[in-house]
């Protein structure tokens, strides 16, 4: 472990005894006593802002905000609308459905482990989950409430006026909303499945068509170049064909770096609970985990950006089926994070 200097070790012990999840940049501490958010088995320590540690009354208001539809123009629409529990931390459709059924030309990605991703939509357009809580708010055809209204409008309210003092020694501020927010989705979190306990050392946690599945993952379908560790996400931006237009393409990272290489190239999706999430990729245009390796089996979608590590994989049907067991069944938690819709203030 990384020594600790005079300051940083006071700020441990500081955060140990308000019962914090360490997990701040550069010391990648956890708290094991009175820790605010428990691991699942196969999770690594995710870092949290040092600005904004975790604590159980910030979470509580998080979640209250995630699920309050008053932080849209019309009461309609909330961060669970697009982002639901029920269904995989995401929507069940193509797109995101927002006010007066406005759609976006994208998926709505899963909230689950994105504690681990340091740039958040499927572009990376904004940095950490502070960066995104508010951007979905503000904008017109989502939820479409400027960020200084959402101010107003939560300030009215006395329960919410009460927290933030508790919370943030403050009155509402759009810092506040999206730190909690934020400290509510690091909570969602997905691990402790069979393909954890058999690294563990259960050989019986997985099914034997599960292991020649998990087999073919990290060797033959090469499919851990890219979803690799704890998360089964590289964290990175690839081109691998998907809605590839050439008339009219999603520039997809491009439109945040400007650089060439980056057309076409999406976040790399985290694959545990992903059977809860469907459709996949980042225009829904994939119904089911067969169809995803189908695609990954030809090659995908030749274009100019297109990822050289593309190519087709030459697997049998039998192959395709064990590695979408592996997926299904390997990936799948034994505690899905599902979360009840809380009281309102």
């Amino acid at each position: 472990m990384k020594k600790l200097s005079i300051h940083q070790l006071a700020f441990v012990i500081a955060g140990l005894v308000a019962g914090l999840v360490f997990v701040s940049e550069g010391t990648n501490l956890f708290a094991k006593e009175k820790q605010v958010v428990e691991l699942p088995l196969g999770l690594e320590p995710f870092k949290v802002p040092a600005d904004n540690p975790l604590t159980k009354a910030k979470i509580e208001l998080g979640k209250q905000l995630y699920f309050d539809k008053r932080l849209s123009s019309d009461n309609t629409v909330s961060c669970a609308s697009c982002h639901d529990p029920n269904k995989g931390w995401s929507n069940d459709e193509a797109f995101a459905t927002g006010v007066d059924g406005q759609m976006g030309g994208r998926s709505a990605p899963t909230i689950i482990n994105s504690a681990y991703f340091p740039l958040q939509f499927w572009d990376g357009r904004a940095k950490g989950l502070e960066g995104q809580a508010l951007g979905p708010i503000a904008n017109p055809i989502e939820m479409n409430l400027p960020i200084d209204k959402a101010v107003e409008k939560l300030s009215e309210i006395p329960g919410y006026r009460k927290q933030f003092k508790k919370v943030f020694k403050s009155d509402v501020t759009a810092d506040g909303i999206a730190k909690a927010i934020a400290s509510f989705e690091r909570t969602v979190l997905s691990g402790d499945a069979p393909y954890d306990r058999f690294k563990a050392g259960d050989e019986s946690a997985l099914s034997p068509a599960a292991k020649r599945g998990m087999d073919l993952f990290f060797n033959k379908a090469k499919c851990s170049a890219c979803h690799k560790g704890h998360s089964f996400t590289d964290l990175a931006f690839h081109n691998i064909g998907v809605g590839y237009d050439k008339d009219n393409p999603d520039p997809g990272r491009f439109a945040v770096t400007n650089q060439e290489g980056d057309r076409g190239r999406f976040k790399t999706p985290p694959l545990r609970d992903i059977h809860t999430s469907a459709p996949f990729m980042h225009d829904g245009s994939v119904k089911t985990l067969k169809e995803v390796v189908e695609f990954y089996n030809k090659g995908g979608i030749k274009n100019p950006q297109l990822d050289e590590e593309m190519k087709p994989l030459k697997l049998t049907e039998e192959e395709i089926a064990d590695i979408v067991i592996f997926m299904k069944e390997g990936l799948k938690s034994k505690n899905y994070p599902h979360v009840d819709p809380p009281e309102l203030p």
